[in-house]
């Protein structure tokens, strides 16, 4: 069984760091065996992130603070109307990190498809994306770390967010495509606590019926 764990949704916004010391210690009690596999979903405070890949040039030039985590991927953006979850669930051996990627990506198609969006995977990028009049777009952006059998970080969701703060970023480092919201792909506001409850039951029943 998969818990569901709120940690805040606007106007509670998280701050990143605080996001990130929870998932240490959730992560720290699923490694033992004393916690159930958790999804924590929550809005951060604008903020952003930096993986490991991330290059020099890819970061705002202004000064802005970014903040270097431990997982893949490079860099991005979070804040408020984007809903962020990290699944922090034991996988079976052998440990596929990709599988992993590519199973989240499925479960988020799924569940924005039930709120009119048509996402799709894309060949050797991560993240879901729709196709747009002019380009195609991401929707929903994708990094996980693995340690010890179990993972950390996860997904984010654009729903009613500014796009604002991709701007100063070469957001996830791809040059060739662009960010979009599910508010401004189905032409209504969304925000995160309109698609919460699906992202979690999908998420839930897929965690139930098949191992991780």
């Amino acid at each position: 069984m998969l818990e569901i764990h709120n940690a805040g949704l606007g106007p509670d916004y998280v701050p990143y760091r605080d996001g990130w010391t929870l998932q240490r210690s959730i992560h720290a009690d699923v490694v033992a065996g004393t916690r159930a596999d958790t999804l924590i979903v929550l809005e951060h405070e604008a903020v952003y992130t930096a993986g490991k890949r991330t290059e020099p040039q890819e970061r705002p030039q202004d000064g802005t603070e970014v903040i270097d985590v431990d997982r893949g991927g490079k860099i991005t953006w979070h804040g408020p109307g984007q809903l962020v979850g990290y699944p922090i669930v034991q996988l079976v051996e052998p440990i596929d990190v990709v599988a992993h990627v590519r199973r989240i990506e499925r479960l988020l198609i799924a569940a924005l498809a039930e709120h009119g969006v048509e996402g799709y995977q894309v060949p050797g990028r991560s993240g879901v994306w729709v196709r747009r009049p002019l380009s195609e777009d991401k929707i929903a952006a994708i990094g996980v770390r693995v340690e010890k059998g179990v993972t950390m970080h996860g997904f984010a969701v654009n729903c009613d967010n500014s796009l604002s703060g991709f701007r100063n970023i070469i957001p996830c480092g791809i040059t060739d495509a662009g960010v979009t919201t599910v508010s401004e792909v189905v032409g209504r506001d969304v925000s995160p606590a309109d698609i919460l409850e699906t992202v979690t039951r999908i998420f839930q029943t897929e965690f139930a019926a098949v191992p991780a």
